[in-house]
């Protein structure tokens, strides 16, 4: 064996012990920096599920949480609200909620996954306001049959969150995505 020889071995070990080292560091390096990325426990919680109890809703009621840093209204229709929905389509822009968002399973004419219950993000599609929920009959006109009224610009939506023909909203109320925990929760953001 000659020192040519051992060298060489000598000098691959090193390189590999060095590149493992160095690899390694790195790693410790880039950790704290790339866990930062991740979002915060806040944030998290923010954007995590709300369950939403509508066991003690009454018929014409509705609840409202916040998901996501918006209003979701949660109404409890009687069955005159449910029946009066499919008199509607000629004065909605989008009767059967072809151009809204809304999970597959709310993609009728409630927009709901049960016809009793409406949930919907309470945000108007104009400009953001928040419509006001206006179940009396004629409180906006006298073909009105309840819904929502944005009192910013005149905006109105059915009690599906379906927008009425000729007001500055271009689209139904967003449907966000839920489902049914029991008969008396909801989650709401997983469907």
């Amino acid at each position: 064996m000659t020192t040519k020889d051992v060298d060489l071995g000598r000098r691959q070990f090193l390189v590999r012990a060095s590149t493992v080292v160095g690899g390694v560091g790195a790693l410790y390096t880039a950790y704290p920096f790339l866990s930062s990325w991740l979002p915060s426990a806040k944030a998290e919680a923010a954007g995590a599920p709300v369950e939403a109890d509508i066991s003690k809703l009454r018929e014409g009621e509705q609840a409202v949480y916040e998901w996501r840093g918006k209003p979701v209204f949660i109404l409890r229709r009687s069955k005159r609200m449910v029946e009066d929905l499919v008199e509607l389509n000629g004065k909605l822009r989008d009767p059967m909620s072809d151009d809204s968002i809304q999970p597959a399973d709310a993609k009728n004419i409630y927009r709901s996954i049960k016809p009793e219950y409406l949930v919907v993000i309470g945000i108007c599609t104009h400009l953001g306001c928040t419509p006001l929920l206006k179940p009396e009959i004629a409180s906006i006109s006298p073909s009105w049959l309840g819904g929502y009224f944005c009192p910013c610009h005149g905006s109105s939506y059915d009690l599906a969150g379906r927008v009425y023909k000729d007001v500055p909203a271009p689209e139904n109320l967003p449907v966000p995505d839920y489902k049914y925990l029991s008969d008396s929760v909801i989650l709401i953001g997983e469907s």
